[in-house]
């Protein structure tokens, strides 16, 4: 029979050896959970660095959605286009607003294969403004072509907006085929007309096609923008029938060369 001294003695032992287990199954525990919190951060790090690639991994038939834009499903169209060809489908029309005022009225054509044969775009512009970034570059990535492309001017085309300048690739041979693109600026309203047009198999179809873009480009609500109601009714004024490919609706004609250089 056990004593009582050894009996005492046993259970400090006891209670010591349950107090070293409880410790053990803590630390064990405490472990586990830093690294499951430790793993969920990883994958955090990793999903955000995944979303800052998208912009890159994007399908180039999308419109490029900047920083701080975000997509108006409710905000009603403000323009209309009619399409630029009857084989071609209808035009898609996507409203992009931005926190500081800004608004990017976007319509885009897609061949039968679904790749974007010509894109326009109306953005009026807010508090995100930056008046230090290129307004080629943004036209450069919706061409497709990347920042580092540089466009060149290729020349001047008479609309009812008024000269717009038109833009390609530095460096394209005379008679290659490669989408246009466009821009035009307005001062009141603060405004800018841009895209691009791959329509056409010569570089006066191309001039032509962009031309009755902007030619058919109507107004449907000016909101609360007097300004935006009085640019195309003056606009509206010098409407022209769209003009076949090589028409005088070319301004500069022999002139272009004189306009090349790199941007």
């Amino acid at each position: 029979m056990q004593s009582p001294e050894a009996s005492t003695a046993a259970n400090p032992t006891q209670i010591h050896l349950a107090l070293a287990a409880f410790a053990d199954e803590v630390v064990g525990t405490l472990a586990r959970l830093f690294a499951y919190v430790g793993a969920l951060v990883l994958f955090a790090i990793l999903g955000l660095a995944a979303l800052g690639q998208l912009p890159t991994l994007r399908d180039d038939d999308e419109p490029v959605l900047k920083p701080g834009w975000a997509v108006a499903d409710r905000s009603p169209p403000a323009f209309a286009l009619s399409r630029l060809d009857s084989a071609e489908k209808t035009a898609s029309y996507a409203i992009f607003r931005h926190p500081e005022g800004g608004r990017r009225d976007v319509m885009r054509w897609a061949s039968e294969g679904d790749k974007a044969v010509a894109e326009f775009e109306i953005y009026r512009e807010g508090g995100e403004f930056d008046v230090a970034r290129p307004a080629t570059m943004d036209l450069a990535v919706r061409m497709g072509l990347g920042t580092t492309t540089p466009l060149e001017q290729a020349g001047l085309i008479d609309t009812k907006f008024g000269p717009v300048a038109l833009f390609q690739p530095t460096g394209m041979a005379e008679g290659a085929r490669a989408c246009l693109g466009y821009l035009k600026r307005s001062e009141e309203p603060a405004l800018q007309i841009s895209g691009f047009s791959c329509q056409g198999d010569s570089l006066p179809a191309r001039r032509a096609a962009i031309a009755c873009t902007l030619n058919r480009l109507t107004l449907l609500t000016s909101g609360n923008e007097p300004r935006l109601a009085e640019l195309f009714a003056h606009a509206e004024l010098k409407r022209r029938p769209c003009a076949p490919p090589g028409s005088s609706d070319w301004l500069l004609g022999a002139a272009n060369a004189q306009l090349r250089g790199t941007l």
